[in-house]
């Protein structure tokens, strides 16, 4: 025993020496000291599926299934389904369990650049154990955990796949069978459950890859524990420093993305399972790579670039192109919003995504485009002609807000939010068959809805009364800055948009747009609404006129209203008002402030131990992908000066703040083009 010390203390020096060497990476988070406090847990998703860390040893806290709603443990609205925990793991070290209790250099590392979460701990003397996670961005539905076991002496192991359904899953059911063929032996663990209503079939699978040739693996044993766990395990003999190396594949999705489930969760676990550990990593690796071509290198301070790339990292693994899925406050991270869609896509995640990943920001679009016939329909109902996107929207885009949260009837500035973004899309891409089928349906009944909205009440008064604006604190007020603006953005880019693809506008859209008024106080600064006092306001509002939208241009009047409204922003409030501030004071040459505000937007928000992002200072419930959206905007469209206008993506006179010897930002736009600021 005594002869093995030194080899179990050299690892450990290895180990540490590595730990600080991801101190100093801008692509890793290193989370140490996991027990000692709170713990707010990474997530590894590809834009389907997310996993949500633990803080216990080869465990995920929660699986969430993009795309998939049913109604439970939050009332009368839908919630983002959580489905089985597939990827679960234990182990047992010499017939004994291992629990957080009885590990030591417990440390977690999430590798950005090649999406990967990796565990690594101690088993007293015996065993060192490093478990490398990830949700696979090539296969949307399948994730993949590389397992290495180092014996310290003479050993026997016993690693389990364990599927555990969570207790909203009704009707569950496990089974194991193995599919032998002359080459391979394929251990299966499936489990399959209703969601809470039943009207959704949920399915999850796993299989074990090995390492040694067919005929020569382990036998793998089937335990069902009880209603809600089974598990697979088998047994391995290791001597004194010798490394075991397996793998498990893990598929989950529901009847909502195929008919079948139960089948294709199998399928698509047999596949990763032939396809085998070092394709999936490779391909899993060659996909991330393509998405990191579209990137903000920061010189000069590493702090600061592993902050960006956190957010770029989380943004990307929220979404994904080719589907109709969008983006919820907290994407993929948990129940969060419950999992809905509101005006955070379009202002605050789309903006960054349209500029380094135009293809993912065209999946978001796609999401409102399917859902359209539902925004006539709530259109309708108000009393209104075109198209009314609901303020939360789910799974068939219908109204999805609680009834007690006025937000829902009232804030209507939405459906021009929405209008926006397909415009700005166009601005970028260029992409006049998209603009034909999918954004000028939304636009032209987007400025239908608004023509109808308006109170008529003579030249310069056509009134938008009754609503909730972007500070949501001010509720059921007339003429909004924020909405007014975005109403006559949106007539406008309807008129922009006919004019493009030779489409007569509606007659009166332009009259419209001229006669909504933004409202000042005497002294020409924005007044937020008709009622307006000068009260403590939640976010940005009357602010975002000058930035994203520029309805505000003149600069006195831009300072005017940053003097009025800065503060009286409440620090309880979300990120976003600091990050659209930064970009305006970019802007305006300030560099300094811009900077400022840049790091006063998200970093009295993060928790421990990966530094993920709250909503709010001080607040619990990561990750906050809006505000993640709104401090990339203070990056790209603040700090970096790029701009989104009928030219594509240009870029302003601005200046690089001290604290940065120079910022580069690739793969922009429809080029992928470089644009860059030095010192």
């Amino acid at each position: 025993m005594n002869r093995l010390l030194p080899l179990f203390f050299l690892f450990a020096a290895l180990r540490l020496s590595g730990q600080d060497q991801y101190k100093n990476s801008p692509w890793h988070i290193v989370a140490g000291d996991i027990g000692s406090g709170p713990y707010y847990g990474i997530t590894c998703a590809n834009g389907m599926i997310g996993l949500v860390s633990s803080p216990e040893p080869m465990k995920v806290k929660d699986v969430v299934l993009n795309g998939v709603y049913d109604y439970y443990q939050r009332g009368r609205v839908s919630n983002i389904l959580k489905t089985f925990n597939h990827v679960n793991m234990n182990l047992d070290v010499d017939g004994q369990s291992v629990g957080a209790a009885g590990i030591s250099n417990y440390t977690q590392t999430l590798d950005m650049k090649g999406a990967a979460l990796a565990t690594t701990f101690d088993v007293g003397d015996k065993l060192s154990v490093r478990h490398t996670m990830m949700a696979l961005r090539h296969l949307p539905y399948t994730a993949l955990v590389v397992v290495e076991l180092t014996a310290r002496r003479d050993i026997t192991v016993t690693p389990m796949s364990v599927i555990e359904a969570p207790a909203h899953l009704i009707n569950v059911h496990h089974y194991f069978s193995e599919i032998d063929r002359p080459h391979v032996l394929i251990p299966l663990l499936t489990s399959v459950g209703d969601s809470p209503s039943g009207r959704i079939k949920v399915a999850a699978s796993t299989s074990f890859i090995f390492g040694e040739p067919h005929g020569q693996e382990p036998d793998v044993v089937h335990e069902d524990l009880d209603y809600n766990l089974h598990l697979a395990k088998f047994t391995k003999v290791l001597k004194a420093g010798e490394t075991y190396r397996f793998s498990l594949v893990a598929t989950t999705l529901s009847s909502a993305q195929y008919e079948d489930p139960f089948n294709e969760a199998e399928r698509l676990t047999i596949f990763a399972r032939l396809e085998g550990t070092e394709r999936l990593l490779s391909r899993h690796r060659a996909a991330w790579a393509e998405l990191w071509k579209s990137d903000i290198t920061i010189e000069g301070n590493v702090g600061d670039q592993r902050d960006v790339h956190s957010m770029l990292y989380h943004l990307y693994s929220f979404a994904r192109k080719g589907t109709a899925y969008s983006l919820s406050p907290m994407g993929l991270s948990g129940l969060g919003y419950n999992g809905h869609v509101f005006w955070d896509t379009e202002i605050w995640m789309f903006p960054p995504l349209l500029a380094l990943q135009p293809d993912i920001a065209r999946s978001l679009l796609e999401y409102r485009f399917e859902r359209l016939q539902a925004a006539r329909q709530n259109a309708l109902a108000h009393g209104f002609d075109g198209a009314m996107f609901p303020w939360e929207s789910a799974a068939d885009g219908s109204e999805d807000t609680p009834v007690w949260a006025l937000t829902g009837p009232f804030q209507h500035h939405i459906s021009a939010d929405i209008a926006w973004a397909c415009w700005k899309y166009y601005q970028v891409t260029g992409d006049k068959e998209w603009l034909r089928s999918r954004g000028w349906p939304i636009l032209q009944e987007v400025a239908d809805f608004w023509a109808s909205r308006v109170e008529r009440n003579g030249p310069g008064h056509y009134d938008i009364n009754n609503v909730i604006g972007a500070n949501e604190w001010e509720e059921n007020i007339d003429n909004n800055a924020y909405t007014n603006g975005m109403a006559i953005t949106a007539l406008r880019y309807a008129i922009q948009a006919a004019a493009a693809l030779g489409q007569e506008p509606r007659s009166d859209w332009a009259e419209v747009a001229a006669n909504i008024p933004i409202l000042t106080f005497p002294d020409g600064t924005t007044r937020e609404n008709a009622t307006y006092d000068g009260a403590m306001i939640k976010q940005a509002d009357a602010n975002l006129l000058a930035y994203p939208l520029d309805i505000v241009s003149d600069e006195q009047r831009i300072r005017r209203d940053l003097a009025y409204y800065e503060p009286r922003m409440s620090p309880d409030g979300p990120a976003m008002a600091h990050s659209a501030l930064a970009v305006i004071y970019a802007r305006l040459g300030e560099a300094e402030k811009a900077y400022s505000l840049f790091r006063r937007s998200y970093k009295p928000n993060e928790v421990p131990p990966f530094g993920v992002l709250a909503e709010t200072a001080g607040g619990s419930n990561p990750y906050f992908a809006t505000g993640a959206g709104g401090t990339l905007q203070a990056v790209l469209f603040g700090i970096g000066g790029l701009n989104i206008g009928d030219s594509g993506i240009t870029q302003l006179p601005v200046k690089l703040p001290k604290a940065w010897k120079g910022l580069k930002m690739t793969g922009i736009g429809k080029g992928e083009r470089t644009f860059g600021l030095n010192e």
